[in-house]
């Protein structure tokens, strides 16, 4: 696919068909044909769960049209008041967004990064001062072993779309982490102790930070590189991500 994006934008609209008629465009999330690269069939577009008002006032995780009115807090934060000062995710983890993760992080197709960071960049409320937006960080092996942060690719979109001031490198990976898939919670946190830091040269006090990965999961990555951003002296931290993970949005899996 990004191969595909790129000749297409090489040779101009003019040829581009002939491009087209030899790599059909297909939906990268279930293979079906659609009418120009780099979108969804109308299916999966269905499938995509995005996030809607009314929402939670400090996660903004969404109530649905019966729950508390807008800028109520949920449960969960006020069972446990969160590190970060808002989430603003393009959809709810469903199927369909998660093979696009996969297809983005895994399948090396970085020519979804674009349209992932379109629906994150709608759900990201203005801001008055100017955010500086940071991707959560790779260890260097990792980064070395894929090739590519995808976080990093959300960021640059999002830094193209007006979004604010990218800074690649603000947050650096001290140590090598396990995978954290199957571990719990307290795990995950364990796991990321002293592994996150803010680099040096970066000037983060007072800036509002906008926190940029892939998938928001447990939050552990996120509240380790919300809290090292904090002791910075970060004025605020917004997550941003492409896919949340909701037990009650994962009806599709």
């Amino acid at each position: 696919m990004e191969r595909v994006t790129t000749l297409r934008r090489v040779i101009g609209g003019g040829v581009a068909p002939l491009v087209d008629l030899v790599y059909p465009p297909r939906c990268p999330a279930c293979g079906e044909g659609i009418g120009e690269q780099g979108g969804l069939c109308a299916t999966c577009w269905n499938d995509l769960a995005i996030p809607g008002d009314p929402s939670c006032g400090l996660c903004q995780r969404p109530f649905g049209e019966s729950g508390p009115d807008e800028g109520s807090i949920c449960a969960p934060c006020l069972g446990s008041p969160p590190a970060h000062d808002g989430i603003a995710a393009g959809t709810l983890y469903t199927d369909t967004s998660r093979k696009l993760v996969l297809a983005l992080k895994h399948g090396r197709r970085i020519a979804l990064a674009p349209l992932l960071a379109r629906l994150i960049a709608a759900r990201i409320r203005q801001a008055e001062e100017e955010r500086l937006i940071i991707p959560v960080p790779l260890h260097r092996w990792r980064l070395w072993h894929r090739g590519f942060n995808q976080a990093a690719l959300l960021a640059r979109e999002l830094a193209k779309a007006g979004c604010g001031t990218l800074v690649v490198d603000g947050l650096r990976r001290t140590k090598r982490t396990p995978s954290l898939g199957g571990m719990g919670a307290k795990a995950r946190t364990r796991a990321l102790v002293g592994a996150i830091a803010v680099n040096k040269p970066v000037s983060i006090k007072g800036r509002h930070i906008l926190l940029v990965d892939d998938v928001l999961t447990s939050g552990a990555t996120s509240t380790a590189c919300v809290k090292a951003l904090k002791r910075a002296g970060a004025k605020s931290v917004v997550i941003a991500c492409f896919a949340r993970v909701l037990d009650e949005a994962r009806v599709h899996t």
